[in-house]
């Protein structure tokens, strides 16, 4: 699969070392490395709704903010379906591929508010490829958000139902899980919905994060005087 961006490779790791403070670090939040399920039968989508992974294999929190800090950009792991299965999605699921990155807080019984979105992408260009996103203005984030994808239409995001105890959950409430063409995603800030519906799949996206640098201390103490 290969790597296409918005920006080029070199001047965005230049851009963001430059950006970051010394004692900040980049990490990044999620995994793009799974490769999505089309054009393979059945070609699948993550379609309409807001999902975010909870495990992959046996591990957790992947996506989970680790540190506070800003996210700078996205990224997004793309099938390429074939002809016919575009225009079937593209009838179906209200028009063309798009998503964005959406950053939650989570809450009890499986309850997550809206914190704040990037603008949305149409994915068109890039189907086939793995895209990355740079953000024109940042999404400050704080440790233990989790980030997000909202795909308002679909997206070829998503890998064939797997066994390795990998899931991800969205935004539909539990009695609406077969249900993947009416609209739940999360388009609006300060929006609570319940991520009721759980499935063995992964979502193939990341997010690039710069933590906060940690408090200079010897500036504390000299504004104490050394105390």
């Amino acid at each position: 699969m290969v790597l296409r961006t918005l920006f080029p490779v070199a001047a965005l790791a230049t851009t963001l070392a430059a950006s970051a403070p010394a004692s900040a670090k980049i990490v990044e939040i999620g995994r793009t490395d799974a490769k999505p399920a089309c054009p393979a039968t059945p070609c699948l989508a993550v379609s309409r709704t807001t999902g975010y992974q909870v495990k992959v294999g046996d591990e957790r929190g992947g996506f989970v903010v680790p540190a506070d800090g800003r996210i700078v950009a996205w990224s997004i792991a793309l099938a390429k379906p074939t002809a016919q299965q575009v225009r079937f999605f593209n009838k179906n699921l209200g028009g063309p591929p798009s998503a964005r990155l959406t950053v939650l807080r989570q809450g009890n019984k499986l309850y997550s508010r809206t914190i704040t979105q990037s603008p949305v992408q149409t994915l068109t260009p890039y189907l086939g490829q793995t895209v990355q996103f740079p953000l024109g203005t940042n999404l400050n984030v704080k440790k233990g958000y989790v980030i997000a994808l909202t795909v308002p239409t679909w997206a070829p995001a998503l890998t064939p139902l797997l066994t390795d105890f990998s899931s991800w959950r969205a935004s539909r409430p539990l009695d609406k899980c077969s249900d993947t063409s009416t609209q739940t995603a999360q388009m609006s800030l300060d929006i609570v919905a319940q991520y009721r519906c759980l499935y063995k799949a992964r979502l193939t996206y990341s997010a690039t994060l710069i933590t906060l640098p940690a408090p200079n201390r010897s500036a504390a103490r000299a504004r104490t005087g050394g105390r």
